[in-house]
C-alpha cells in the first residue's frame, strides 16, 4: 500500500486525492447521493468517482481517497455485482480502500509530527473517524 502511494507521490508530487484523480484522468462528479457517501465506476473506459455533494469537505476528501483506492486497487471489481451474485467478501475490498485512503491522507511524517497524541486527538487533527485512525496506526 505504502509502496503504491510512494510511487504516486514520486510521479505526481502530491498525495492530494483530488489532484491525483486529475493526474490519473479519473473524473470526480459531485452529486446528490442521499445516504451514499460515494462510489467508483467505469463507463466506456472512463473512470469516475461519484461523491455526495452534501458531505462536509473533510468527509468528501476522505471519500475521494477511498474511491481512488478502489480505482487503483480494484479497477475491474463490480462491487454491486459481487454483493448481489457471489459469496465474495466485499468487506476485504472496503478495508483495502480504507487502508489506501488513510495512508494517502496521513503520512508517516504526519504521525511523527503528532507523536504522543491520542486517537481522539489525531481524529480531530486530520478530520478522520477514530476507527480509521486506529487502522492507520496498525498499518
Amino acid at each position: 500500500m505504502k509502496e503504491l502511494i510512494n510511487k504516486l507521490y514520486k510521479k505526481y508530487y502530491t498525495t492530494n486525492p483530488i489532484e491525483l484523480a486529475k493526474c490519473l484522468n479519473i473524473k470526480i462528479l459531485f452529486e446528490e447521493l442521499g445516504s451514499i457517501n460515494g462510489y467508483y465506476n467505469t463507463a466506456f473506459r472512463q473512470k469516475f468517482i461519484h461523491i455526495n455533494s452534501n458531505l462536509e469537505e473533510q468527509k468528501q476528501k476522505f471519500t475521494i481517497a477511498h474511491e481512488l483506492g478502489h480505482a487503483l486497487l480494484h479497477p475491474k471489481a463490480n462491487t454491486h455485482f459481487l454483493r448481489e451474485n457471489t459469496l465474495f467478501s466485499i468487506n476485504k475490498l472496503e478495508k483495502e480502500a480504507n487502508l489506501f485512503a488513510v495512508n494517502l491522507l496521513i503520512s508517516d511524517e504526519d504521525l511523527r509530527e503528532y507523536q504522543g497524541f491520542s486517537i481522539s486527538q489525531l481524529s480531530s487533527v486530520f478530520g478522520i473517524h477514530e476507527k480509521l485512525i486506529e487502522l492507520r496506526l496498525k498499518h
